[in-house]
């Protein structure tokens, strides 16, 4: 079954790692991918460009369907694969409806965090200012205390949205990963530390791991003055 999948796919991209950890998850390695660099801006190709009209990754297609964006790849493939390998949506309603809120609370962290890791990328230079650096500081910061609060609520040892691995830790992790790769300081979310070290040696997210943060373990100290 995974023969007839491709992901084209960048390395460090939090959308296409999610996708790579739902694919792990359901037990579908062996599934055909390409890997193109952001640096050589490869993931303009025409090839991407055929099946995915805002020509970004990760874009991915398993036989006649494609499926662009990563949370819906990431259900898609909960849905067509329930019944294997490790059961990322629940059943029951409640519990659905705090995977779902933090799958999707996920965006706000993750622009978040880029509004101030990637400020200089994202803004050109005769428009920055730091007094809106500062303000993306703050909301980030605040950010955090929330999914720091959301993780002490639930308990220590404790996944996103319960006692399980689920969907939202498959979304979520990929973002969180940035924080002790870019050297945030651990005091900002010491529980959301505690939570990435509980998860970064689990089978998915090894098999998974950006290959260049395997050469390169450290990245640049961009979150280091939070």
């Amino acid at each position: 079954m995974a023969q007839s999948m491709l992901l084209y796919w960048s390395s460090g991209s939090p959308p296409c790692w999610r996708v790579m950890i739902a694919l792990e998850e359901k037990q579908l390695q062996g599934y055909k991918h390409k890997h193109l660099s952001f640096d050589k801006n490869e993931h303009k190709c025409e090839e991407v460009k055929a099946l995915n009209p805002r020509v970004q990754v990760p874009t991915f297609k398993h036989g006649d369907i494609v499926v662009n964006e990563s949370f819906a790849a990431c259900l898609y493939l909960e849905s067509a694969f329930k019944s294997q390998g490790t059961r990322l949506i629940p059943d029951d309603p409640a519990e659905q409806a705090l995977v779902y809120q933090r799958m999707l609370e996920t965006n706000n962290l993750q622009q978040k965090m880029y509004d101030v890791a990637f400020y200089e990328w994202y803004v050109p230079e005769g428009e920055r200012h730091e007094s809106a650096l500062k303000r993306n500081k703050e909301s980030l910061i605040a950010e955090l205390k929330l999914w720091d609060g959301y993780l002490e609520e639930m308990g220590k040892g404790s996944y996103l949205a319960g006692k399980n691995f689920t969907m939202a830790d498959v979304v979520c992790f990929p973002v969180i990963a940035f924080f002790p790769r870019l050297h945030c300081p651990p005091e900002r979310c010491p529980r959301l530390m505690e939570y990435y070290k509980m998860l970064k040696d689990r089978p998915s997210i090894k098999a998974s791991w950006p290959p260049h943060w395997l050469e390169k373990p450290e990245g640049q100290d961009m979150l280091k003055n939070l």
